[in-house]
């Protein structure tokens, strides 16, 4: 079983967003020596909390400091950009870091419309043209020459195009192009992934790279020494749900803080469900979980997303896993 790590940089209360940036790059040092497959970081705009984005800088950052795990976006949001632009920069990380990139992309603005308007006048539009963009972006990665146009640097290595969704949409498009495909499971609680990836693997078009489906889930969970300390930290990703949901975004809490607050009956009763899916316990617990989901999904590789107010706590949340998990520590 392959565990891999999606880092978003969560922006802390009592603390500076500089300093999530750099604790993402800090992770990715402690994860690589923990037998983690991957890497991948996200792109958010106009956000308060998750507060990465530019994923293509912060894994120039990454490359620098690790040597064997490989880096990737999840995703860069395409239709904000030119995929001429995007191949070149992504062929520039293969170039730093030969054989060790990850291009997630991804068709969602990552934030609100009037801030994806700002980065691409045409973002409605361009949205609808995200399956060429895909194509384009494609052939210049893999090939790259393409429409008598050449993205360079030119190597002997080329960017894993990954398509991330959390929809039928993402799915299909996927598989048609024959790319491996990873599904936001922690965005959705799980709804909806089970289509989806039956989906991809029903229509998968086998590619030169890709002769067969490769499909991953995003799964969110924290661990920790007990059940009952991992349900604490826990709070602090329970509070911003419920915040989320009221249109009030900010900085993750401190546990301790939320606790002495607690939460009204009604807040407890719209956690309840997410509460009794999550992968959040001791090592034993949370591996199971996981063991069971991977089973259900035939999956042999699953991305671990985790949000903790503490770095520490978080960092011994991957160590914990990583353990539990057998994971090849360098």
């Amino acid at each position: 079983m392959k565990l891999s790590v999606l880092d978003q940089s969560v922006s802390l209360a009592g603390s500076t967003e500089g300093a999530a940036i750099r604790d993402t790059v800090s992770l990715a040092e402690h994860c690589e020596q923990l037998g983690y497959s991957r890497f991948w970081v996200s792109e958010h705009h106009g956000l308060p909390t998750i507060i990465g984005s530019a994923p293509e800088i912060v894994m120039a950052a990454i490359a620098a400091r690790t040597q064997r795990i490989r880096i990737g976006s999840a995703g860069v949001m395409l239709p904000h950009y030119s995929a001429l632009k995007v191949a070149e920069q992504f062929r520039v990380l293969e170039a730093l870091a030969p054989g060790r990139i990850d291009l997630g992309v991804g068709r969602a603005p990552g934030g609100d419309m009037r801030t994806a308007r700002a980065l691409n006048p045409n973002a409605m539009a361009a949205a609808d043209h995200f399956p060429e963009q895909v194509r384009d972006l494609h052939a210049w990665t893999s090939h790259g020459t393409h429409a008598g146009i050449t993205a360079h640097p030119l190597g002997a290595h080329a960017p894993e195009i990954w398509i991330l969704g959390s929809s039928d949409y993402g799915a299909q498009l996927a598989a048609h192009f024959g790319l491996p495909y990873a599904f936001a499971y922690f965005f959705t609680d799980g709804q909806g992934a089970e289509q989806a990836i039956d989906l991809y693997r029903r229509l998968y078009q086998p590619s030169e790279r890709h002769p067969k489906p490769h499909a991953t889930l995003c799964i969110w969970a924290l661990v920790a020494e007990t059940d009952e300390e991992a349900a604490h930290h826990a709070l602090s990703r329970d509070r911003w749900r419920i915040d989320r949901a009221r249109g009030v975004l900010g900085p993750l809490q401190s546990p301790e803080v939320i606790a002495a607050a607690g939460f009204s009956a009604a807040d407890d009763a719209g956690l309840a469900p997410m509460r009794a899916k999550a992968f959040v316990g001791s090592a034993a617990t949370v591996k199971g979980k996981i063991e069971r989901l991977a089973a259900e999904f035939e999956l042999d590789e699953l991305v671990v997303n985790t949000w903790a107010h503490d770095p520490e706590v978080r960092r011994l949340s991957y160590a914990l896993l990583a353990g539990a998990f057998a994971l090849p520590a360098a």
